[in-house]
């Protein structure tokens, strides 16, 4: 402790925060000290009000601030086309390439039994009651982890049901990676891809 308790009570947070270790957290404390207070302020008051305004799509479960995100209200989207992804952050990758143009739908999660996660803690009824006569594919962009492909194979079982294509990405994403550490290109690749399952 070379600095206040208030300093350290700082940097205690930021490392709170994924992939911040402590020395980058420092540097985000140092980077708030020589603000301005009214940089701090409108640092803070945009964390609150993020936090405040800020609440899930109805349909997707998407981040948005108003019920209905701008994907799900964009009437040029194809709404025959949904995008299973795990987190509202994936969306994000694939809206970078500019190769997708239907709907998606974010499960929140995978099943992961070791850490008590069934399908009642992840968006599976959800998904199912967004199936319509208007749906014709459903594409699983997961990622290809243990607990990614227990997922697909437990959807898949209840998808078959309706009679819609199910498709997945492609394996241009390597075995054991997340979506967040591959790059634009291979991801457009891998959804030009996708396979049936």
């Amino acid at each position: 402790m070379f600095f206040s308790s208030s300093f350290d009570k700082l940097i205690e947070q930021f490392s709170l925060l994924p992939g911040v270790g402590r020395k980058t957290a420092q540097r985000f404390a140092f980077y708030i000290l020589k603000l301005s207070n009214e940089e701090v302020n409108k640092f803070v008051d945009s964390l609150k009000n993020a936090k405040e305004k800020i609440k899930q799509c109805e349909t997707c479960f998407n981040f948005s601030d108003e019920n209905i995100c701008k994907i799900c209200s964009d009437k040029t989207r194809d709404i025959s086309t949904i995008c299973v992804v795990e987190e509202a952050s994936d969306v994000i990758y694939f809206e970078r390439t500019k190769n997708f143009f239907g709907l998606y739908h974010i499960l929140g999660g995978v099943l992961s039994p070791l850490d008590n996660i069934g399908p009642n803690d992840l968006k599976v009824n959800e998904l199912l009651n967004r199936i319509n006569g208007e749906t014709k594919e459903i594409i699983f962009a997961i990622s290809p982890t243990l607990e990614g492909e227990t997922t697909i194979l437990y959807l898949c079982k209840l998808l078959r049901k309706y009679n819609i294509k199910i498709s997945r990405i492609a394996r241009g994403i390597p075995i054991g990676s997340d979506l967040e550490y591959v790059d634009e290109a291979t991801i457009a690749n891998a959804l030009k891809e996708r396979v049936l399952l």
